[in-house]
């Protein structure tokens, strides 16, 4: 049987009985433990950037499939991509085990179905153009390993974010990552460091493949989508320190064009104040 880390036993005990003080420091001494392990990672991680940038250089997507924390921060980060980086709404796609219901409410023995994943990645007719990445904290949900399996089997390049070593998950992806975070705060609770080294991992990975991808002129975010003020006046900001002009001339062009990167692109010099 396959030795997971996360499932030992904390490093701390009666939990119950300590200060709150104490238990917010212990859990934060815990969580600066994690970008070091992330770091660890990094090869692998550069590994799997490489591999989906070249897929989705040549028009394939970036699908997630996982269950639990795991599902849903492959959900947030797919959900993300679009108003970050203004892609279309599918070119990177969070598939949670137990449908969409399970992002809000647990779906009962919904990872133990090693079929569904191969299912409910049918519905998008994934591809061997695509990239599937699995997460799983324990590397063993059975959910994951299914998908991967019949993802190899169709020739799609496979990855894996798993915070254990020697992982089934990790045994299934072309491009693994293993980021081994050590026991929970709190026994087997993988929603705390496992839950914020997939995040750290996730953000890693979309954003330097967007980069890659051309998706980022400076370090600015050049073609997101302009849904809410704060957004929209960080747009103005930008199109004003890229071009010179005045902000009321920045907003016309931003309302014109939709986005930084087209506005800034037809915005000619008699524009200029």
């Amino acid at each position: 049987m396959e030795q997971r880390t996360t499932e030992k036993d904390s490093a701390y005990n009666h939990l119950e009985q300590m200060p709150l003080r104490e238990i917010l420091e212990s859990i934060n001494e815990e969580d600066q433990t994690v970008p070091l392990a992330v770091e660890k990672a990094i090869p692998q991680i550069e590994k799997l950037a490489a591999a989906t940038a070249e897929k989705m250089r040549n028009g394939g997507r970036l699908f997630y499939i996982g269950a639990g924390t795991s599902g849903r921060l492959g959900v947030v980060d797919a959900s993300e991509c679009p108003p970050t980086f203004g892609v279309p709404f599918d070119w990177v796609v969070g598939l949670i085990a137990g449908g969409d219901t399970a992002i809000r409410k647990a779906v009962e023995f919904a990872e133990d179905d090693a079929e569904q994943a191969w299912k409910d990645l049918q519905e998008y007719q994934i591809n061997a153009n695509d990239v599937l990445v699995g997460i799983a904290a324990s590397g063993s949900t059975p959910y994951v390993v299914g998908g991967l399996q019949k993802a190899n089997a169709a020739g799609i390049t496979t990855g894996c974010i798993v915070c254990n070593s020697g992982s089934k998950v990790a045994s299934e992806a072309t491009f693994p990552v293993e980021i081994v975070t050590g026991p929970e705060f709190l026994t087997g609770s993988t929603r705390m460091k496992a839950g914020t080294a997939q995040k750290l991992a996730l953000n890693m990975l979309t954003t330097s493949v967007m980069i890659l991808l051309g998706r980022v002129k400076g370090n600015k975010m050049v073609d997101m989508q302009l849904t809410n003020h704060k957004l929209v006046d960080r747009a103005v900001r930008m199109v004003v320190a890229e071009t010179g002009l005045d902000a009321a001339k920045a907003s016309e062009l931003l309302n014109q064009h939709g986005s930084v990167r087209n506005a800034v692109a037809h915005a000619s010099f008699t524009d200029k104040k």
